[in-house]
């Protein structure tokens, strides 16, 4: 770091590289490579803690959880099908995005797991975050700033985080042939219920094509589904189950999916498999739009019928996958504006997470910040990174 600082040469922060198709095109070509640090430094299950460097396989730290029961309970987002990512990424790669899954209305973000970091600036400098228990930190909460901030602030070497117990039992209470709307009212009542529901999401029947590896046991094409799961002690989840049933009795009939094909429908969701590199719209450009729930059914269905694109409601966190046919005869930045009108209408905003190089360095992948947000992060890059040195243009087509 002290190198490239020195001959002002800015660095792409690289794990697996799994994510690099993510955001706008870097402004250089000279590569940090992480994966070497890839050492877990200790693991407590009996603390629920684990410490692990940067560059750690999240698949390998995830495989080693799971050999003692636990697991992070905001459920990594592993974007390798909807990317064509060679794997699914590092520790480091899955902090500096902060994508979580379905459980993050129940669980929180990845930035409510982060316990503490190791770390060098755009100074050069190392520095310590956090730490192993919460209530010993002072100072400011600088593992907050880290998580979602796409190696923008600094170099991650070493990480804390928090693990669960993974859940006895799991079920999913399954809804057919419901429009978004419909759907969207289905979810709220099931989400506003006491029966504890840790994810709720609705995949429309035009987004399911063929075998979509995960929902070809609980969906088909031509008929949508619509999901609420419960999750805990067996026997809580098998009461909570016949209780959210006859709460949901007046939106059609409802099934009961259990355990692995539970597992698969929501691992399908979680990484957005219905619009897989490899699927028929493959070549779509894939927002991640975040808005009010309350207002998202509305919102889906406006821009399927505005831009013939396909839709996932992943609403335990207010979030709709959209993919969108590529306008080839339009302006590139058309689509863009129109998506986040649509959401800002809302008090929502949308990301880009795939799109072609072309596209990417044509419109602004993040969505734009209002003037007194965008002031404040400009001086909290100037704090870390003043010479953006780390990841330049990541953010931005200006390249700052």
């Amino acid at each position: 770091m002290r190198a490239a600082i020195a001959g002002e040469q800015p660095l792409e922060i690289i794990g697996h590289g799994s994510k690099r198709l993510v955001g706008q095109v870097t402004a250089t070509n000279a590569v940090l490579d992480l994966s070497p640090l890839n050492a877990v430094s200790a693991y407590e299950p009996q603390e629920l803690i684990i410490t692990v460097e940067a560059g750690a396989p999240l698949s390998d730290v995830m495989s080693l959880l799971d050999s003692k029961n636990q697991q992070f309970a905001f459920e990594p987002v592993q974007l390798a099908d909807l990317l064509a990512a060679p794997d699914d990424g590092t520790i480091g790669g899955m902090i500096g995005a902060g994508f979580a899954g379905p459980r993050r209305i129940k669980a929180g973000g990845v930035r409510d797991h982060l316990l503490g970091a190791h770390a060098v600036s755009g100074f050069g400098d190392s520095f310590k975050t956090g730490g192993k228990v919460v209530k010993n930190v002072t100072g400011y909460d600088l593992c907050k700033l880290l998580a979602g901030s796409w190696g923008t602030l600094a170099v991650m070497t070493e990480v804390t985080l928090k693990v669960m117990p993974r859940p006895e039992a799991e079920s999913t209470l399954l809804i057919r042939g419901l429009d978004p709307l419909a759907a969207n009212r289905a979810m709220t009542a099931g989400l506003g219920s006491p029966f504890d529901v840790s994810a709720a999401a609705h995949v429309p029947a035009s987004a399911l094509h063929g075998e979509v590896a995960g929902l070809v046991e609980v969906g088909s094409p031509g008929e949508a589904v619509t999901l609420l799961r419960l999750e805990g002690i067996a026997a809580s989840v098998r009461h909570r189950a016949g209780l959210l049933t006859e709460t949901l009795k007046p939106f059609g009939a409802v099934e009961l999916v259990e355990e692995a094909p539970s597992q698969a429908a929501w691992g399908a969701i979680r990484d957005v498999r219905t619009f897989a590199a490899s699927g028929p719209l493959g070549a779509w450009p894939v927002w991640r739009i975040v808005c009010p729930p309350a207002s998202g059914g509305a919102l889906g269905e406006a821009l399927a019928r505005e831009t013939g694109g396909e839709m996932i409601y992943d609403w335990g966190g207010g979030l709709i996958w959209a993919a969108l046919p590529p306008q080839s005869n339009a302006r590139p930045d058309g689509q863009a504006t129109l998506v986040r009108q649509r959401a800002n209408a809302l008090g929502g905003h949308a990301m880009l997470v795939r799109g072609s190089v072309e596209l990417r360095s044509q419109i602004d992948v993040f969505h734009p910040q209002p003037a007194g947000l965008a002031a404040l992060s400009e001086r909290v890059r100037n704090s870390f990174d003043p010479r953006r040195i780390l990841n330049r243009g990541r953010l931005s087509r200006e390249g700052v």
